[in-house]
């Protein structure tokens, strides 16, 4: 999906810290990679993205794992409670 400047892919770890150097450069502390998949996962699932697609999106063989991934707050918690 990605490719380096010798159009080689770069490998996860290259990745991961690529993303933790644009996160610093932004003045973003305390966010990794892996916090940016768990951002993306929830704000899909919260819009209705079903987990189907959520896993695929993510690479996930389990769905069981890609829920893991879904954060849930207050405001989602509140929105659903409105509905009822």
């Amino acid at each position: 999906m990605f490719y380096s400047e010798q159009r080689a892919g770069f490998d996860a770890n290259t990745l991961a810290q690529w993303f933790h150097w644009m996160y610093r450069r932004a003045g973003i502390t305390g966010a990794s990679s892996h916090s940016g998949r768990r951002t993306f996962i929830t704000r899909l699932a919260s819009q209705g993205i079903g987990v189907r697609v959520l896993a695929s999106l993510a690479g996930h063989r389990s769905i069981a794992v890609t829920q893991a991934y879904i954060d849930v707050n207050d405001d989602q918690r509140r929105h659903a409670v409105e509905l009822a």
